[in-house]
């Protein structure tokens, strides 16, 4: 790109474009080990969104295992996750069309239906696969009837074979995950829990002995237990929160808990999908792990004698972290690299021979100094009575290496409010954030009170305030950088999906007066609609943020950004799929209306096809380029004319 003068924040040129952020796009999901090979799924929004499965074999060689149109993605819980497994070269997977349970064995032509076709469309739901020597699998399966009604869906831990024959394990719970056979081949544990708790809140962990008595051995409420693993020796291995931080436990055969190890922060994250791993036990006994501190995750191994050593990687975030052998096999990113799948020797090198990237991120042709790197930032805020009165953020400066702005200009500011709640931000290469950083928009993603990451304390905070200390923590972000001249405080908006769409959506109507415009991605504006008709897995959710339902209606009311339309006068642009099942397009409609009555500038795209988040890339697309280009019209900006980005339609008050 060729130098440019000096030019308002927001009008930088930039090579990263929309375009550029879909183009051969993939978001790395799970990742397998199978003896030498090593398997992953990737989302491909090119490919309308669809999540392949990749095989690297031994020598090197990297293939798709399933063509278009096969989908490997659960609908178990909504939000899916441990869509499939393997073991031996034999895949097992759930279609996203129909969610039957599907069987690849090397020689088969194709996928093999193993689950015969439910009598309700997509009724019979598979998730959070374990193989078991013999050839069948262990899984969590979700059964939906008729009337759709959440109270009537069921979870249960389940044995396939592969001819479909299923043996109900565990039933009774309200939810199950991580059914996992020990190396004896008939000591059997899980993770269950039930409503109102979500499993961060209180999952157990259960094991049934041989003679089939149970043993409830850690968790409960005030305590949450993470990813249990059998070790060789029968060792049961488990994440759990008792004393904050969700530690590293292990129980010995015929032993009781003991505490391993504490690193002072969360080594776990949310269950908010299965399949997810931040620790593997090593095959000479030696545990390696990944845990965040200051806003990046560190990648260690726990020695014998208790040492903790981390390795020396140039990565900030890991997830998926897999044994194989004596080395970590794990997707991992970093500031100014995408993530990719990367196998690591412990002890310097892939078992002596150095690191090594099995899939590439995708070579965006981009020097790194376009890249604006992230400081993580802590920052007051009023304790109401939380016992917390700090909140933390990941911070991105506007970073073009081709264009300054006019002397005494101060960026317009971005606050990225993280969806969940109960999430993180992380410290990876983001495109989707570098659209902004490079246009000359100062970034904050919001690491508020409720946030994981920083301990079960920090957590509970927003139990019984969401509404209240999530608007006090962005409104208190965006302030402490507006004084300390950062970020013009005229410019600041507020962004973001699903409950970060509420917190955007409750900010503007109920905390007027710091956000000058503000985007809804699929944003929840009437908590009572939300408790009352979204699907099982968080259908009790609430009752813990905000108060329980129906018994706290008035809470919810008073709450919900729906009933406070009256004071929205922030222009607002709204993005929403129209067959979102958690968040319904008829709540994005009512505000969208209400802004209309009230004449506030406003603009609303729907997406046909899309659900709870935008995977196809036209819209994803569509969605970055109409907010910017929202922004240029509200605030008064040019874009730069290269792009030729499409104005979107901003509704304004007549006359």
């Amino acid at each position: 790109m060729p130098e440019h003068d000096s030019l308002p924040y927001g009008s930088w040129p930039t090579p990263v474009t929309s375009e550029l952020v879909v183009r051969a796009a993939a978001r790395l999901a799970e990742v397998c080990v199978d003896g030498e090979d090593v398997w992953w799924s990737e989302s491909r929004p090119a490919e309308a969104g669809r999540s392949a499965i990749v095989r690297r074999s031994a020598d090197g060689t990297t293939a798709d295992v399933l063509p278009p149109p096969w989908n490997a993605r659960t609908r178990v819980h909504e939000y899916g996750g441990g869509s499939w497994t393997v073991a031996d070269g034999v895949l097992w997977f759930t279609d996203f069309a129909d969610q039957r349970l599907y069987r690849l064995a090397p020689g088969d032509g194709g996928p093999v239906a193993v689950t015969p076709e439910p009598a309700v469309p997509a009724g019979v739901r598979h998730a959070d696969f374990s193989p078991l020597p013999d050839g069948a699998v262990l899984a969590v399966r979700e059964t939906h009837t008729a009337s759709g009604a959440a109270a009537e869906v069921v979870n249960e831990v389940v044995r396939v074979e592969p001819d479909g024959s299923t043996t109900v394990l565990v039933s009774g719970p309200d939810f199950v995950s991580d059914p996992r056979m020990a190396p004896d081949g008939v000591t059997l544990c899980w993770l269950q829990w039930d409503h109102p708790h979500m499993p961060w809140d209180a999952a157990q962990l259960v094991v049934r002995a041989a003679d089939g008595s149970e043993q409830v051995v850690a968790g409960g409420p005030g305590e949450s237990v993470v990813r249990p693993v059998w070790g060789e020796d029968l060792a049961l291995w488990w994440l759990d929160d008792r004393t904050d931080v969700w530690s590293l436990y292990r129980r010995r055969p015929h032993g009781g808990a003991e505490l391993v190890l504490d690193v002072g922060s969360d080594i776990a994250g949310p269950q908010w999908v299965f399949g997810q791993s931040r620790y593997a036990l090593l095959a000479d006994g030696r545990v390696a792990l990944a845990y965040g501190r200051e806003g990046a995750d560190r990648l260690a191994v726990l020695e014998p004698g208790g040492d903790l050593r981390e390795l020396d990687l140039p990565h900030a975030a890991y997830a998926q972290v897999r044994a194989q052998g004596t080395s970590v096999v794990c997707v991992a990113g970093g500031p100014d690299a995408e993530p990719v799948v990367l196998r690591v020797g412990v002890d310097g090198g892939v078992d002596g021979g150095g690191s090594e990237v099995l899939r590439p991120a995708r070579d965006l042709g981009l020097d790194p100094a376009w890249f604006s790197r992230p400081e993580h930032v802590t920052f007051p805020t009023p304790d109401a009575g939380t016992g917390v009165s700090e909140a933390h953020a990941l911070v991105y400066p506007p970073t073009n290496p081709q264009a300054t702005a006019p002397e005494g200009d101060l960026p317009p500011l971005l606050v990225v409010v993280h969806g969940g709640p109960t999430s993180a931000a992380r410290a990876v290469l983001e495109l989707g954030v570098q659209y902004w950083t490079s246009r000359g928009f100062c970034v904050a993603d919001v690491d508020y009170r409720g946030s994981t990451g920083y301990g079960r304390r920090h957590r509970d905070a927003l139990q019984g305030r969401w509404g209240q200390v999530d608007l006090d923590d962005v409104i208190a972000c965006a302030r402490h950088l507006a004084d300390a001249g950062r970020v013009d405080p005229a410019r600041m908006a507020i962004r973001g999906g699903s409950a970060g769409g509420y917190t955007t959506l409750a900010a503007l109507s109920m905390r007027p007066g710091t956000f000058t415009a503000g985007a809804s991605h699929f944003g929840v504006a009437d908590l009572g609609a939300l408790a009352e008709e979204t699907h099982k897995f968080e259908s009790r959710y609430l009752d813990g943020l905000v108060a329980p339902w129906p018994e706290g209606r008035a809470v919810y009311d008073e709450r919900s950004p729906i009933n406070h339309v009256d004071a929205l006068d922030t222009p607002l642009a709204v993005f929403q799929g129209d067959e979102d099942r958690v968040v319904p397009p008829e709540q994005a409609e009512v505000v969208v209306a209400a802004l209309g009555a009230r004449g506030v500038p406003h603009a609303y795209l729907l997406f046909p096809g899309e659900q709870h988040g935008f995977r196809r890339a036209e819209n994803i697309r569509a969605a970055l380029d109409g907010e910017l280009s929202f922004y240029a019209q509200v605030w008064g900006f040019a874009l730069p004319a290269e792009e030729g980005i499409a104005p979107i339609e901003v509704v304004r008050p007549a006359g």
